[in-house]
């Protein structure tokens, strides 16, 4: 086979070839999805997902930005939680089409974008264009990846990822082909389209996957200067100063994201270390189903660990990327075996000392729950290392074949060896809940992959045959996907989209009274939830039809049903703290609270979704009490009590004192109040100066206004609001304002317009000279 032949053969995979080849095996894992006649369900999909999108389309489409959100928690800031993409722009995907199609085929899409990306990363560090396919085809086609589609956030942020470490590398002038660095090569508007990239990651809104790709790009920066044969001087401003236009295009999120930490329950006390990877983990990159079950709405999950169905990388990228490790001298390479290293101790958390000493040590690291969430960073290093082996293998010349040939084989055969040994573990000692026969099924299959890898890599770097040189390329992307295709039952579950329908438990249900915005909420009890939590069958429309009748998690929000509850990652300290209480335990009941708290349906002892009215909840704005001033713990512990009387006394932070003076219960009324998502209007009437209290969670960006002249707003019962008016009739006007975003949006805003113009002008001159 001549030399021109087989160069065709291998670098048949141009970007547009790979894009398409990329998309139809998308659409070969998710026709029903794409074709609109299913749509994903699965878990925080279903519960989490879909509902905050729905509610963020609702505001979107009445010209509001989704500031707060008055459904959940009595109250909770929305765009400030960052992973829910407020102001991510391809956000506008599904807030412009139909929701039940647009936000799964906005999960798909990104699938493609991590993919696509990863092949333009790998091609450009290896030179190749099959080890670029191979490379983008294993980013989007594994464990981890695909259960990234129930959260649409982490999977956007994680699909930018190779754009953001392939444009800053381009931007500050790395050359990873030569592994030099050209500093000269970078001109303005390389930096700027690296600030523009990180930022759009950023704003896709998954902290800790951001956090990954900066440490990533740090490392090998690093790694740059110490190794650069140009003068350091201009590479040691340039990514600092495209760090500087990352934050100055995205604080307008940064500032309320970072505003809303401070102030949430996930305080510097704060350590959730649940979901580690398992110390015997390591079995799911070999057998994947081995040490699980599928309890939770078929999906296989480990013992202990149920962040991700999988990580499994498919048994070719394994091999080959441990190829890489072991054979290729390249300083890149070292670097990110270490670094993948790392990460894997990093992920197993609390089964090593590793990790809850560095805790200790960098407490800031405590805002990253589930370790298994480091695991990105192994996901995403593999398949460049696959890529680099890959493209050696197409490279051998003369007495480097035999060589190589023999250490892939070495490999093949321990992996072979480790599957057999995880078999036995399995068969001699399984867990209670095994299903020992699935798991040898799946450990043979691996195997079988394993050998059909092997069959058509021995392929690659040979001369003869032309006709199975160009087959074995495509045939190996293909049999890499067919493994992870069929690694598990279907991570990502369908239904179809009618199980969405907004409104649809309002309408079944038809509770009476009607818990609405401004009017009351209600409430599933603590028994209620754990059953919810624990509630499944085979049938996943049902399922989740079920837990939407009891409004579980955020499924209230499709139906505009107010409730105590939520499922959010952040939430003002004070609203987690009642929460907390209201649920402590199954058999935790208050009464007196859920009255203030205005509960008019609470569900029924023992059942899901059967209801229950309760005719003593108060209105959600109410006048005349008489002021108690307490530390917070004593207010806390206060609400509990079974004389506690949110309609004839409030409790007052003692700071409060020096400007309170109303010392007594009052004659005062109400005369109406209205709510809207980020504003409250209430008129009342008092006799003499009287407090004024609103059962919704104070936060810090609510301001007060009586008469429209603005006064303190203060925190009443340990976690909501209150106002003091004068005697006489008055107007109370509540409003969220964001002065965190204000701030940042006043210095994103320019800096975006700023960073386009360059960019024009550049491609202007250049079209102009040109």
């Amino acid at each position: 086979m001549s030399e021109t032949t087989e160069t065709r053969a291998f670098n048949f995979f141009t970007p547009l070839r790979f894009g398409i080849l990329l998309a139809l095996l998308i659409f070969a894992s998710f026709p029903q999805v794409i074709l609109g006649l299913q749509t994903f369900i699965v878990r925080d999909y279903g519960f989490f997902v879909y509902p905050l999108a729905h509610f963020q389309r609702e505001c979107f489409w009445r010209g509001e930005l989704p500031f707060w959100n008055p459904y959940n928690f009595c109250g909770v800031p929305f765009l400030a939680q960052w992973n829910t993409m407020p102001l991510y722009p391809p956000s506008l995907i599904y807030l412009l089409l139909p929701l039940g199609w647009s936000l799964s085929f906005f999960c798909l899409l990104h699938l493609w974008w991590a993919g696509f990306g990863m092949f333009f990363l790998a091609r450009k560090w290896t030179g190749n264009n099959f080890a670029a396919a191979f490379a983008g085809a294993v980013l989007s086609f594994n464990g981890f990846t695909l259960n990234l589609i129930m959260w649409p956030s982490h999977l956007a942020t994680f699909a930018w990822m190779p754009w953001v470490v392939l444009a800053v590398n381009s931007g500050t002038g790395f050359q990873p082909v030569s592994g030099h660095a050209d500093w000269k090569s970078a001109p303005l508007v390389k930096i700027i389209l690296a600030a523009l990239v990180g930022a759009l990651q950023m704003l896709a809104g998954g902290p800790e996957i951001i956090f990954f790709t900066w440490i990533l790009l740090l490392a090998l920066w690093i790694q740059q200067a110490v190794n650069a044969g140009s003068p350091r001087g201009k590479m040691l401003w340039r990514f600092p100063v495209v760090i500087m236009l990352v934050i100055a295009l995205s604080v307008a999120q940064l500032l309320p994201f970072l505003d809303l930490v401070f102030h949430s329950q996930r305080e510097s006390g704060y350590a959730d270390l649940r979901w580690s990877m398992p110390a015997w983990g390591w079995v799911n990159f070999l057998v994947p189903m081995a040490f699980g079950d599928t309890r939770d709405m078929g999906v296989f999950y480990q013992y202990g660990q149920e962040w991700t169905s999988s990580y499994y990388l498919g048994i070719g990228a394994l091999w080959l990327a441990l190829l890489a490790l072991w054979k290729i001298r390249d300083r890149r390479v070292a670097l990110l075996g270490v670094i993948a290293i790392i990460a894997l101790i990093f992920a197993l958390g609390e089964n090593t000392f590793v990790y809850p000493a560095l805790r200790r040590i960098i407490p800031q690291l405590r805002l990253i729950t589930h370790s298994a969430k480091y695991l990105a960073i192994v996901i995403f290093i593999a398949p460049l290392l696959a890529a680099f082996a890959v493209a050696q293998l197409q490279n051998l010349q003369g007495e480097q074949k035999p060589v190589l040939r023999k250490r892939l084989f070495a490999i093949g055969i321990i992996l072979l060896a480790l599957i057999a040994g995880i078999l036995f573990w399995a068969w001699r000692f399984p867990f209670p809940a095994d299903d020992v026969h699935r798991t040898l099924l799946n450990g043979i299959s691996r195997a079988a992959f394993l050998i059909a890898t092997g069959t058509l890599l021995f392929f690659l770097p040979r001369d003869s045959k032309p006709g199975l040189l160009r087959l074995a390329p495509l045939l190996l992307i293909f049999v890499a996907w067919l493994d992870v295709f069929t690694h598990e039952p279907a991570q990502n579950p369908t239904a179809p989209p009618l199980i969405y329908e907004p409104g649809l438990s309002r309408e079944k249900l038809a509770l009476q009274p009607q818990p609405a915005l401004g009017g009351s909420r209600a409430m599933i009890t603590p028994s209620a939830f754990a059953m919810t939590l624990h509630f499944a069958t085979s049938d996943l429309g049902k399922n989740y039809l079920v837990n939407r009748m009891a409004c579980f998690s955020d499924c209230n929000l499709l139906d505009d049903v107010p409730k105590t509850d939520g499922f959010l990652s952040l939430c003002p300290r004070e609203a987690d703290d009642v929460n907390t209480l209201l649920y402590d335990s199954t058999n935790a009941n208050f009464p007196r609270l859920e009255d203030f708290m205005g509960v008019s349906q609470i569900t029924a002892t023992n059942e899901i979704y059967e209801w229950q009215s309760r005719k003593t909840f108060l209105p959600l704005v109410t006048a005349g009490q008489k002021p108690f001033f307490f530390d917070d713990y004593s207010a806390w512990y206060a609400l509990s009590q079974t004389n506690f009387d949110g309609g004839k006394f409030v409790i007052l932070p003692e700071d409060a004192k020096t400007f309170v003076t109303v010392t007594n219960q009052t004659n005062a009324r109400v005369l109406n109040s209205k709510f809207g998502t980020q504003t409250v209007d209430a008129e009342v009437e008092a006799a003499a100066p009287s407090l004024v209290v609103i059962a919704q969670t104070w936060y810090h960006d609510w301001r007060a206004y009586v008469d429209g002249k603005p006064t303190t707003l203060l925190r009443a019962n340990y976690a909501f609001q209150a106002v003091q008016v004068p005697a006489g009739r008055h107007k109370i006007h509540l409003a969220y304002e964001d002065r965190a975003f204000e701030i940042g949006a006043a210095i994103s805003i320019p800096a975006w317009l700023g960073c386009l113009i360059v960019c024009f002008n550049c491609s202007w001159k250049k079209r102009s000279v040109e």
